[in-house]
């Protein structure tokens, strides 16, 4: 196992050919979950531009490691948008000498719900669940889905529907 370059340090230049190869497989996807979580195209790119950079950091364990490498980009997306939202400048936030209690919203709720979801998707079959993040989680159309599936737009129409047939089912809706 390789350990990754530290922050000052480029990777060897046959890693922009990888990460060049990551960028033109995984951008368009990227985007359309960044924009959909923070309702912003021009922050997303930017936050997508970030997640890249961190893959050029780590292109050694994308490359040798375990798991999907859009999965790592889709985590690392995710994880930016938090922070972003965490961050002092997004609360405007600003140091005084005054201390007062602010409530803090629960989101356990968020969290279990969040957790079901993730549980009931993995309960099925690869075909469904790519139709359904497609279509659901990415926002393409039928025909945009069927195009970057290979299949017909019927398929994508017929799996949509068991997927979210077999979801309702295991969920008890």
């Amino acid at each position: 196992m390789t350990t990754p370059a530290p922050h000052g340090t480029p990777p060897q230049p046959r890693h922009h050919l990888h990460v060049q190869t990551l960028v033109t497989r995984h951008r368009a996807a990227l985007v359309t979950y960044a924009e959909k979580l923070l309702s912003d195209r021009h922050l997303a790119e930017d936050i997508v531009q970030e997640a890249f950079v961190r893959a050029w950091r780590h292109t050694d364990e994308l490359r040798d490691g375990p798991g999907s490498t859009r999965g790592w980009l889709l985590k690392v997306t995710r994880n930016l948008i938090i922070d972003r939202s965490r961050s002092a400048l997004v609360r405007h936030e600003s140091v005084t000498d005054q201390m007062g209690d602010v409530p803090q919203r629960d989101h356990a709720g968020r969290v279990l719900a969040a957790m079901e979801a993730q549980g009931l998707l993995r309960s099925l079959s690869d075909e469904h669940r790519e139709v359904l993040v497609h279509t659901c989680m990415y926002g393409f159309t039928v025909h945009e889905t069927a195009r970057r599936l290979g299949i017909p737009a019927g398929t994508v129409k017929s799996r949509r529907h068991y997927a979210l047939y077999a979801l309702r089912h295991r969920a008890g809706a």
